[in-house]
């Protein structure tokens, strides 16, 4: 579970885009937000489950927050000032049937590190997935929840356009979005919904209400930090108690499922620029801290 929003410069008080992710995931897994220095790989770059062919350049500093035990990222910014995070999604095309390849947040991490703007993302991303597919966990297969697998939609941003990338396996689909755009854990690409969702996907107990509370936030301009904010740390989008916008999602007998375990807003300059607000756990229980994209960063689960 997860949920994403954007807004461009047309939709906001700054006149600089805004990114905002809540990043949940096992509540027993340890996630870090560090600022990842531009590095040069040999021959091929180590994602979590397979290795693909090295850029010949040096890649793009990031900063990402990452579940301790992959490679990729749940959300991240890069010194280009583009901004992805990802979602899990389901399809009719069972992801358990298909070998391990790249995961989501592989895709997320390799978009950030590859490219220089949102549309360069996109790209990057799309042809890694025809090329390399997807497949494999994404949850640490020595967790408490064990071993699943996913696809994934994105969302992808930089100071002046934003778009939505939905996956099922290798197919995929994107949109551009014209002011602003909210994701979660479905399909929302009207041909790509209509041809792939699962029907059976409890999507209007687990998923509606807090994308459309994730809209309705939008809607209020203009946006702001502080409005997306208030709105990650927010309790009152769910028709089943604890599946918040910052959630707390417990099984039949109390024990904690799901979990908010990170969460960013960041600020896409036009002048290139970038500022970050990151925290590690629930947004209702802790405080974001600022960071500037570019400088050394570290903070630790």
């Amino acid at each position: 579970m997860c949920d994403t929003l954007v807004a461009l410069p047309v939709a906001t008080a700054s006149g600089a885009t805004l990114f905002a992710k809540n990043s949940d995931r096992p509540p027993d897994e340890a996630q870090d937000v560090r600022w990842f220095a531009p590095r040069l790989d040999h021959g091929v770059t180590r994602a979590t489950h397979i290795e693909v062919p090295a850029l010949d350049r040096p890649t793009r500093g990031c900063l990402l927050s990452v579940p301790r035990w992959c490679w990729g990222a749940e959300h991240g910014v890069n010194d280009a000032g583009v901004a992805i995070g990802n979602e899990a999604i389901y399809t009719t095309l069972d992801p358990r049937t298909v070998p391990p390849a790249l995961m989501g947040m592989d895709l997320v991490r390799l978009g950030l590190e590859r490219a220089a703007s949102a549309r360069e993302s996109l790209d990057v991303m799309t042809g890694l997935l025809e090329r390399h597919g997807q497949g494999g966990t994404g949850h640490d297969p020595a967790g408490r929840t064990g071993a699943k697998a996913y696809w994934s939609s994105f969302l992808v941003a930089d100071a002046t356009e934003a778009f939505v990338l939905e996956t099922s396996g290798r197919k995929w689909a994107a949109e551009q979005v014209t002011d602003t755009r909210a994701i979660s854990n479905r399909t929302t690409i009207a041909a790509f919904d209509a041809e792939h969702r699962h029907p059976r996907q409890p999507v209007a107990q687990l998923v509606d209400p807090r994308l459309l509370a994730s809209q309705e936030v939008l809607a209020r301009r203009p946006v702001t930090v502080e409005t997306l904010a208030d709105h990650l740390r927010s309790h009152d989008s769910c028709a089943l108690d604890g599946w918040s916008v910052c959630m707390h999602a417990t099984d039949d007998a109390g024990v904690a499922v799901e979990d908010t375990t990170a969460s960013m807003i960041a600020e896409l300059r036009p002048d290139g620029s970038s500022i970050a607000w990151v925290l590690l756990g629930h947004p209702c229980r802790h405080d974001y801290v600022e960071v500037r994209v570019g400088e050394p960063f570290e903070l630790l689960a």
